[in-house]
């Protein structure tokens, strides 16, 4: 698999950031979550997999970029949204 950079909204290329790869499939970089509370409202999490926080703007500025103008709205943009860095 290869994977190709499409942003991040972190400085001194820290985390989180977003790559497509060449399976059609996104790749997150980021934090993982830790908190108990959190990790216990996950559903069916499988072995190996791990949830990584990843701030809302990111996900937009990237679906701005790849995806069609009228899906792009998917990820409405919000105020004040914690990122996985604060």
């Amino acid at each position: 698999m290869r994977m190709r950079f499409l942003g991040s909204t972190s400085e001194a290329g820290a985390c989180p950031t977003l790559y497509e790869t060449d399976r059609g499939t996104i790749v997150v970089q980021g934090l993982r979550v830790t908190d108990a509370e959190a990790l216990a409202d996950l559903r069916d999490v499988l072995d190996g997999e791990a949830a990584v926080e990843v701030p809302r703007e990111l996900i937009t500025q990237i679906a701005r970029q790849v995806l069609p103008d009228e899906s792009a709205t998917a990820f409405p943009t919000s105020a004040g949204t914690p990122s996985a860095t604060s």
